[in-house]
Formats: structure tokens, C-alpha cells, sequence
């Protein structure tokens, strides 16, 4: 069946770890990756991630922007309205989609903050605001790694979000 679940998955990791390698910026590349997936389009949400690379700000002291990326589109999908504002209740759908993404992430990886992600899959952490320091994560193939990142969590949330699809549909 053409665009199956897992066709749609794949095609989500293959575009996030193309776009990652190719323009970088973590946050933004798996929003593009989901959205360009789904059909999704909404330029403000892509924006906003824009500072959001490499654990906020490319201070890696934060969670990894592929994750927090993921988890704008699922909030963009299944989340709070402002004229809901007042209703403590109706995030909750939100944050129990952007947990299980959390948890399948952390299932996968170990962690979720960026340097830890670094040093656990490369051994070492990058200061990516020293230009030295970039120039070190380009040679050691960081984008490479990064790229696979990307990739899974894009997946990770198109499954979540195909898989909320279909409870939708059958509820």
C-alpha cells in the first residue's frame, strides 16, 4: 500500500537526516523532515525552532533540538488553542503524546540532553560557538551522527502522530 506507516516513517528519518547533513540546525530540520512527510505546512512553527540547534542556542545545555523540534509538531498537531488558555486540562493530550516521543527517544538514545547525546555517541562534546571547535564537529562527522538523530526522532513523531491518526479514525 503506497504511503504505508512504515513508508511514511522511513521517508520522515530519510529527510530529516538528508536536511540535518545538508543545512543543519537540528530543531528546524525535523520539523521540515515531519512536515514535508505529512504534507504539513506552517512556516511560523519551522521559524520559531530556529533557535533552538544543539541544546538551545548551540549551548548543548538543553535537550537535543531534534526532540524539541518533534515536540513542536506535535504540540502544533494536538495542542492548546489560546482561546483554551484557561483550561488546565486541555494540554494533556499534548503533553502524554510529547512524553511517549520522550520516552521512545530516551529508549533509544540514553539521554535526551544534547552534550550528553555528543558524548554518547561521539565521545566527546563540541562548543559549537567557538569556530575552532565547529570546524572539529565538521571533520569528526558530526552532521553524519546528528543526521541519524534527526532521522529518529522525525520518525519517532510521525509514527506518534500516524498512530494518533488511526485511534481518531477508529474511535
Amino acid at each position: 500500500m503506497a504511503n504505508s506507516k512504515g513508508e511514511l516513517a522511513e521517508k520522515a528519518y530519510q529527510l530529516g537526516a538528508k536536511y540535518e547533513k545538508e543545512c543543519t540546525g537540528c530543531a528546524q530540520t525535523v520539523i521540515a523532515a515531519i512536515f514535508d512527510t505529512l504534507s504539513i505546512e506552517n512556516d511560523d512553527v519551522f521559524k520559531a525552532a530556529s533557535g533552538l540547534a544543539d541544546g538551545l542556542g548551540l549551548t548543548g545545555d538543553g535537550s537535543c533540538g531534534a526532540l524539541v523540534g518533534s515536540s513542536m509538531v506535535l504540540g502544533y498537531l494536538y495542542g492548546r488553542e489560546r482561546p483554551e488558555l484557561a483550561d488546565m486540562m486541555k494540554p494533556m493530550r499534548s503533553y502524554l503524546l510529547v512524553k511517549k516521543l520522550h520516552d521512545r527517544f530516551v529508549d533509544q538514545f540514553g539521554v535526551c540532553r544534547c552534550h550528553d547525546l555528543q558524548k554518547s555517541l561521539m565521545g566527546r562534546t563540541f562548543n559549537l560557538l567557538d569556530p575552532e571547535e565547529l570546524r572539529q564537529a565538521f571533520q569528526f562527522g558530526m552532521m553524519d551522527h546528528c543526521g541519524k538523530v534527526v532521522g529518529t526522532a522525525a520518525r519517532m513523531a510521525v509514527d506518534i502522530i500516524l498512530e494518533e491518526r488511526e485511534a481518531e479514525a477508529s474511535a
